[in-house]
């Protein structure tokens, strides 16, 4: 008898840094710390607006996690609510996949 694959859940990324992608300008990375109906809560968060940045939401989080994988992340935030309705999808950072080392001069990069 083959054993049946868990099902996703959310529950599956708390305590893990989350890419939360929007309909809007706005990328929030973070580590979900809890979520319910209404949204999610990040910890050590960076909110990224690209109508106030000179990288697009895809060169951000392509920057932010070339700079994670090396050890090095940038916080604006110690906490955010992030309300559900905002966001249309959400990802580990760790299954971003990334191009080159730091390839863009983004938010991310110093």
């Amino acid at each position: 008898m083959t054993e049946q694959p868990k099902k996703p859940s959310l529950d599956d990324f708390l305590g893990r840094r989350v890419v939360l992608d929007t309909q809007g300008p706005r990328v929030y990375i973070g580590q979900l710390y809890a979520y319910d109906e209404r949204g999610y809560w990040l910890s050590d968060a960076d909110v990224h607006d690209r109508n106030e940045a000179h990288s697009t939401n895809e060169q951000y989080v392509n920057d932010a996690c070339i700079l994670e994988r090396s050890g090095t992340r940038q916080m604006n935030r110690r906490r955010v609510f992030v309300d559900r309705a905002a966001i249309i999808s959400i990802s580990l950072l760790d299954d971003v996949i990334a191009d080159g080392p730091g390839s863009s001069t983004g938010a991310w990069v110093p």
